[in-house]
């Protein structure tokens, strides 16, 4: 484990594995980079591969106040630490953190994502109009436990007696410790979670290629996110996983997320 400082001075927390182009990993909800260990063997067995926690989360710093920009800016470190282009993979809310840092203009020469949690359509509730105040003011309380418990069921939109069931379970603990985050990553999906369709303008900057990754057998509102997302450029392709939810299988992802990273192939 090594570390980079950020533009705010912010230290974050990297590993890095493997030789060849590099490639940056991007964890989504409570992810660290040990989340990512399984998928970044296999990439680095042709790539340089990056893993890191995101700040607040891991061994990685934080600010007293988050902004959107201060995880760009952690990404663009870890950019400039391994040669200053890299290419990107970001998982669920990690993919839209990943697509904003293109936008913003972030050294990136390819970007892939898996199942962005869009929720553009009406086959299943929006998130409410207050979601990222209320998880703020649970974790301002400390109430980690029912940010993370409130996460899994607004966001993820799991019943609540199964939650109650999670809470007592040997992970749960892991969770808590990087809900913290939660209203983070509230921000960094905006209002992409509101049952309407996806701004056509927020991306629009982003011209590099797009590898956008879906399982057909999860929930029917990401694939549909993801469909949109497509929609959005020429330079944006799908790829479906055949049977796969949102937690893909590792040696699943890897072959396409190589070929994609050292051929350019995207389907």
């Amino acid at each position: 484990m090594d570390k980079v400082f950020s533009a705010d001075g912010t230290a974050i927390a990297y590993e890095q594995q493997g030789s060849g182009p590099a490639v940056v990993l991007v964890g989504g909800a409570f992810m660290t980079r040990g989340d990512s260990a399984a998928l970044a063997g296999l990439l680095a067995e042709h790539c340089t591969v990056i893993t890191y926690d995101r700040r607040g989360r891991g061994d990685s710093g934080d600010s007293p106040k988050y902004d959107v920009q201060r995880e760009v800016e952690d990404l663009n470190a870890l950019i400039g630490r391994v040669g200053g282009e890299a290419m990107v993979f970001g998982m669920s809310s990690g993919a839209v953190l990943a697509l904003e840092a293109v936008a913003r203009g972030s050294a990136v020469s390819r970007l892939a994502v898996y199942e962005p949690p869009f929720i553009t359509d009406s086959s299943r509730p929006p998130l409410p109009d207050d979601y990222v105040a209320h998880l703020t003011n649970l974790v301002r309380e400390g109430a980690y436990g029912d940010a993370a418990a409130y996460f899994m069921t607004a966001a993820v939109g799991m019943p609540a007696e199964a939650v109650a069931g999670m809470r007592q379970a040997p992970f749960w603990t892991g969770m808590e410790s990087t809900a913290r985050t939660l209203p983070y990553d509230g921000q960094i999906m905006g209002d992409t979670m509101s049952g309407r369709p996806l701004p056509t303008d927020r991306w629009q900057s982003v011209t590099v290629p797009v590898l956008v990754g879906s399982g057909d057998a999860g929930a029917p509102h990401i694939l549909t996110g993801a469909r949109e997302l497509v929609a959005l450029g020429d330079n944006f392709t799908l790829h479906l996983f055949s049977g796969q939810e949102h937690n893909i299988a590792p040696e699943l992802l890897a072959p396409v997320l190589t070929d994609f990273f050292t051929t350019g192939k995207q389907a």
